[in-house]
């Protein structure tokens, strides 16, 4: 079968009869992409999946409330960053640490990760992205990996532009210094 749009895959899901064909399709057009938004955000795969299955739950929920005021996947992403900040705030509740130590540890568990494939270099940024705050990590992960607009961004993060461009320009200059510092 070629290429649905999304409107074609929404329409099939909003037909009763066609409805879990067209989630499966929903499904396979967007789980790589929403499974490497969370992955860079926890980094651990097994995570990762968790919060990857409670997204598509949510969205199979709640698809059919979908209103097409934005695109679905921006849609998709937003529901993905808050099952990821639900599941984060759980874990630094149940670690009783806090954010950054939670972030740090995180960023340690990649040496052990057998499904992380870097070499150092990357190791230490990864590393050096979990000590970022949230909305920079956040901000970072989304443009420079997944190569998002600022406007595609702000309707994700309800953010306006200008905002975020500030928030990625202080991750950067955080991310640059640390590696620099380290030399």
């Amino acid at each position: 079968m070629a290429h649905l749009t999304d409107a074609e895959i929404l329409a099939l899901i909003k037909n009763e009869a066609t409805r879990e064909r067209g989630f499966t399709l929903l499904v396979n057009k967007y789980k790589q992409d929403v499974y490497w938004v969370i992955r860079r955000m926890v980094l651990n795969h097994d995570d990762t999946n968790d919060i990857l299955q409670n997204t598509f739950i949510k969205i199979w929920q709640h698809i059919l409330f979908f209103k097409e005021e934005s695109q679905l996947f921006t849609w998709i992403y937003r529901i993905a960053l808050n099952e990821t900040f639900t599941f984060l705030k759980v874990k630094k509740a149940h670690l009783k640490v806090s954010l950054e130590e939670m972030m740090e540890q995180m960023g340690e568990t990649l040496k052990a990760d057998v499904y992380f494939l870097g070499n150092q270099i990357q190791q230490r940024l990864w590393q050096e992205i979990q000590k970022l705050p949230p909305k920079q990590k956040t901000v970072f992960i989304l443009r420079y990996f997944n190569n998002l607009s600022y406007e595609q961004m702000a309707k994700i993060l309800h953010s306006n532009v200008n905002t975020l461009k500030v928030t990625y320009s202080q991750a950067l200059q955080k991310l640059l210094k640390n590696f620099s510092n380290h030399e």
